[in-house]
């Protein structure tokens, strides 16, 4: 299974933590590990080329690791951007069910 903790404040994202693969099919075949993947790295790529936020990025690829802290609160952009990432992400997760994706949420 996949865990998705998303870390914010009342007012900003803080950053998340993407962990684990789906299981859904093998290695190289799962759709909903190809699917939070593209989300996940897209999201990352666009804030980085559209946005003047920093961030902290941590991945391990054998533990399907992505971990993002910012460094400030997020741009309004920034804040579009993840709110699309998790209107994807809970389409997954309600399309295929918490058995594959898990999206967490946690004030800080």
């Amino acid at each position: 299974m996949t865990t998705i903790l998303i870390r914010k404040t009342k007012d900003s994202y803080q950053g998340f933590n993407c962990i684990g693969h789906a299981g859904y099919a093998d290695a190289g075949s799962d759709i909903i590990c190809a699917a939070v993947s593209v989300l996940v790295f897209n999201t990352l790529n666009a804030i980085e080329s559209y946005t003047d936020d920093t961030m902290n990025v941590v991945t391990n690829d054998e533990a399907g690791l992505v971990d993002v802290v910012f460094e400030s609160p997020v741009s309004d952009r920034a804040k579009l951007l993840l709110d699309t990432m998790i209107l994807g992400l809970t389409g997954i997760e309600k399309q295929y069910g918490k058995k594959f994706l898990r999206l967490k949420f946690e004030e800080v």
